[in-house]
């Protein structure tokens, strides 16, 4: 259960916007509408939810989702203590019960038997059944159920069914326009715009290799990581190696290969 926490922000998470994500999202939690949010590693999915919480000052609930995540995780169990037998509620119910976002990050990691919870609150019945204490809970009108995943890393043992997906409003994520992503970079790393322009030119270049069959491109997130530990006085080249090469593959041969980019624009 350690990947199950309760995120609530003091301050505002910084939010690029990039398109109407914000206006749909709040016209689907207008609505009573579950959000299906697809995109890459590090394109900002999980930072938009935590943006999305707070502008509608709403509790959040974040859920690390992984292989072994049971329906029980997110709804609860009974506990056993030294007075007894108690119920401790899940994430889940946590958020319905508060009327706040429960948001699913990886959906399509977690167990199937999850779909069986989630179906009833993501249409029209809006209901969380709690099988174990034989609570039906009907979800406030501000409750709102977020799932997120990554289409790269589907296939056809993990992928969500279209009984699922069609539950919900859909929003497809990418990684922000250059411009967008030097305002990103700077603010997020606390660099100048100039660090920023460069590192992101790197970025775009290492996006282009798709010759080297790598499982994923560099994300913002990474570029971030890079422009901080160059921005702190760290050489930029062993900074670009810890910060993307290396992230983006174990094969020496490619790390390489990534690295002769980085002198390009670094050297």
């Amino acid at each position: 259960m350690n990947a199950i926490h309760t995120l609530q922000h003091p301050d505002e998470p910084f939010y690029q916007p990039q398109d109407n994500e914000q206006a749909l999202f709040e016209q689907a939690w207008h609505h009573g509408m579950p959000v299906l949010i697809k995109g890459p590693t590090g394109c900002g999915k999980t930072r938009f939810v935590q943006h999305m919480a707070h502008r509608l000052k709403l509790p959040l609930y974040t859920v690390a989702c992984h292989d072994d995540l049971s329906a029980a995780d997110l709804v609860g169990r009974h506990l056993i203590g030294v007075q007894g037998t108690w119920w401790q509620d899940g994430p889940l119910t946590r958020a319905v019960r508060e009327g706040g976002i429960c948001y699913l990050d990886e959906v399509v990691e977690a167990r199937q038997d999850t779909a069986v919870v989630l179906h009833p609150l993501a249409d029209d019945r809006r209901q969380l059944y709690l099988e174990r204490t034989g609570e039906v809970l009907q979800a406030p009108p501000s409750f709102m159920l977020v799932v997120s995943y990554n289409p790269g890393y589907q296939n056809l043992l993990k992928g969500m069914k279209p009984s699922t997906r069609q539950r919900f409003v859909a929003m497809r994520f990418g990684y922000p326009a250059v411009a967008d992503e030097e305002r990103i970079v700077a603010r997020e790393a606390n660099v100048d715009m100039a660090l920023a322009a460069q590192v992101v030119r790197l970025g775009q270049a290492l996006r282009r290799l798709d010759q080297h069959d790598l499982e994923e491109v560099a994300s913002t997130r990474l570029l971030i990581f890079a422009a901080r530990m160059i921005g702190s006085g760290m050489d930029p080249r062993q900074a670009c190696l810890a910060c993307l090469a290396e992230p983006l593959s174990d094969d020496p041969q490619t790390v390489a290969a990534l690295m002769d980019v980085v002198d390009v624009h670094f050297g």
